[in-house]
């Protein structure tokens, strides 16, 4: 069923979104069967990734990692999407009713899964990593995910197109703090495990 709501939403948002606003998961259905699953292709791909082919700035000198190395690293890209995942969909819990939304949590944390599924089925690309390739993959995950953002806010919380525009870009600022949290964590993370 997943399967066919996830093929429906890339393929036609509008329609998509009016199926997904009326399905009705438990948080922990949401978190171990959708989140958690989708979660782990960037970071099952990272760990392959460095441990086979490895890491290269350039695409020719590459600097293979560690299992344990890469394990750290795969397990904290893991938790830092969980976590950034809820923390987006508290942030649509908490701010829907001032654009007169009116749904739960567990339907904000429905909504981030799939609004995020092209960003972690482009995780993919970290089985070759390459950064130019990678940043050039999911940037484009990115862009479609601001699409279904944009297209699946007004749908999904019943509200009109220009309040769910505004309520929308409000999302993307939240998104671009914990995105530069991330990165900042990430940044420390990795440099400690090259380093180490």
């Amino acid at each position: 069923m997943y399967l066919q709501y996830a093929r429906g939403l890339l393929a036609h948002p509008r329609l998509g979104w009016q199926t997904i606003k009326n399905e009705h998961t438990s948080l922990a259905q949401l978190c171990c069967k959708r989140l958690g699953v989708l979660a782990a292709i960037p970071a099952v791909s990272l760990f392959f990734g460095l441990t086979i082919m490895g890491w290269s700035l350039s695409g020719k000198e590459f600097h293979i990692f560690s299992i344990e190395k890469a394990l750290l690293l795969s397990f904290g890209f893991y938790g830092s999407m969980i976590i950034g995942a809820l923390s987006m969909a508290y942030f649509i819990f908490w701010l829907e009713k001032t654009y007169g939304g009116k749904v739960d949590f567990e339907h904000c944390v429905n909504f981030i899964t799939y609004t995020a599924l092209p960003m972690y089925l482009c995780g993919l690309v970290a089985l070759v990593p390459i950064v130019w390739l990678v940043v050039l993959v999911v940037l484009t995950g990115v862009i479609y995910s601001l699409y279904l953002l944009y297209v699946g806010i007004p749908v999904f919380m019943n509200i009109p197109e220009g309040r769910g525009f505004m309520f929308s870009t409000a999302i993307i600022m939240a998104g671009l703090c914990t995105l530069v949290t991330w990165i900042a964590l990430s940044a420390v993370l990795f440099s400690g495990t090259i380093m180490s």
